[in-house]
């Protein structure tokens, strides 16, 4: 006996979104029923992904008509895929609808906002997921394993620096992420994924933060004092852009034009911003210290403007130390063209300079020990696919089930919290210079 299909709305028609429309649309128990965005373009585009794989038409709806969507649509599930500030603005009413809600990282922007949501977990009894797929990266997954087995014994500190290069890293100065009220910052949008992992890795919960974040690189001023800018307010249409290693020319990817290009006359909104332009209120270089509850502590360090991209964490425990180092492109050449069907600057396919990933466990009075590793760079590490088989199901319903140790890693609104504050108390220390106390910021967090 067939199951009617779950209705899906997803909400937020951009480049992200087109992983949750493609891997809903491949899912027989599920339909995306409804689109919601401010740009008929960009919700036609999803339209015409859904009709290529066979599936019907979703119906278009305004975001002010969401409240009408859900009544009239008689949705199951909602995905939020937005700016990050209005994430909120969706999830409430979704998890009051007693939807089953789905939302991109980060949860939301502030405290506010992450009290609302948390409030709204808690009258009505619904949940939330947070969309962390470098959870399921394979990775991350052997990491938490060999942790959890007490490889290194008793976890005392963790040194972790993460560097977004002059591609990827650019790209955040580009878009509406460059403006702090949007996105909450890159230690709120980015540096979430790695705060979360954090979280994960040492099944643990951050105490206390201190930080010094600076805008040194991008933006006007850094970027005439460097002689790095170029004098226009966005590429499309730029003379002084043609030969600058930093724009972005949308109408050289088929799916950018169509997403942003060909849909500014919906609303007005620019993908290709200089990024030695303004306004950039975040900051694009950033230390942190995390103290965790039960004792250990992290050094943090995310930079925007690197030659080469990845990162590398290392564990120091009462037993040994172990190392991750990832090479996701090990340099980065002048105006590349955006490759990916998806318009996707990074995470959809490995770099043409793609490097190697390494993970390797000292013990102590021992050899080092090489850890063998299933890497690989396409759809954020291979997290993707693997988040959506948990998030919807699997692909081929006949798979047997993972026999890895790595048990129920989809992201609560609580984990969403948690990593949401850490990022939130980076940028009252960027304001303040003083350290925060993690259960000040975000009380809610604690509250059952």
């Amino acid at each position: 006996m067939s199951r009617t299909p779950l209705r899906a709305a997803v909400v937020g028609t951009g480049h992200r979104a087109q992983t949750f429309t493609r891997g809903l649309a491949a899912r027989p128990g599920h339909r995306v029923a409804a689109l919601c965005d401010p740009s008929p373009t960009r919700m036609a585009f999803h339209n015409r992904m859904l009709t290529d794989a066979g599936e019907p038409a979703a119906t278009e709806w305004d975001p002010d008509r969401f409240a009408d969507l859900l009544a009239r649509e008689d949705i199951d599930e909602v995905v939020v895929t937005t700016v990050d500030a209005a994430h909120d603005l969706y999830i409430v009413p979704a998890l009051r609808a007693g939807c089953r809600v789905v939302t991109e990282k980060p949860m939301t922007v502030d405290a506010d906002r992450c009290a609302r949501i948390l409030d709204t977990v808690r009258a009505t009894g619904n949940s939330l997921t947070v969309a962390f797929n470098y959870r399921f990266n394979p990775v991350h997954e052997r990491v938490r394993a060999l942790l959890a087995d007490g490889a290194i014994g008793e976890i005392l500190s963790v040194h972790f620096e993460w560097l977004l290069d002059v591609r990827h890293g650019a790209d955040y100065f580009r878009r509406w992420h460059r403006e702090k009220r949007h996105s909450g910052g890159l230690t709120v949008h980015k540096s979430s994924h790695h705060f979360d992992l954090v979280n994960w890795w040492l099944a643990d919960e951050p105490s206390d933060v201190f930080g010094y974040g600076r805008l040194g690189f991008y933006g006007p001023e850094a970027g005439a004092r460097h002689g790095l800018r170029r004098d226009y307010d966005r590429v499309h249409g730029a003379a002084p852009a043609a030969d600058d290693p930093f724009a972005l020319d949308l109408a050289d990817n088929d799916t950018l034009r169509a997403l942003y290009l060909d849909a500014e006359g919906d609303d007005g909104y620019i993908r290709d911003r200089n990024v030695f332009g303004g306004p950039v209120t975040i900051e694009d270089d950033m230390a942190l210290l995390v103290r965790y509850t039960r004792g250990a502590t992290m050094t943090y360090h995310l930079t925007a403007y690197s030659p080469w991209e990845g990162y590398r964490v290392m564990f120091n425990g009462s037993a040994g130390r172990l190392e991750l180092e990832v090479e996701e492109s090990n340099w980065t050449p002048p105006r590349t063209r955006v490759a990916s069907d998806s318009g996707a600057l990074h995470g959809d396919m490995a770099a043409e300079h793609a490097g190697g990933a390494r993970l390797t466990l000292r013990p102590l009075w021992e050899a080092p020990v090489d850890i063998p590793l299933d890497a690989s760079h396409e759809a954020h590490g291979g997290g993707d696919p693997r988040m959506l088989d948990a998030l919807f199901g699997p692909l081929d319903t006949g798979r047997p089930a993972r026999a890895d140790r790595v048990a129920h890693p989809t992201a609560t609104e609580r984990d969403g919290a948690l990593a949401l504050a850490v990022g939130l108390a980076a940028n009252r220390c960027f304001e303040t210079g003083r350290p925060v106390a993690v259960r000040e910021l975000v009380p809610g967090v604690w509250e059952r």
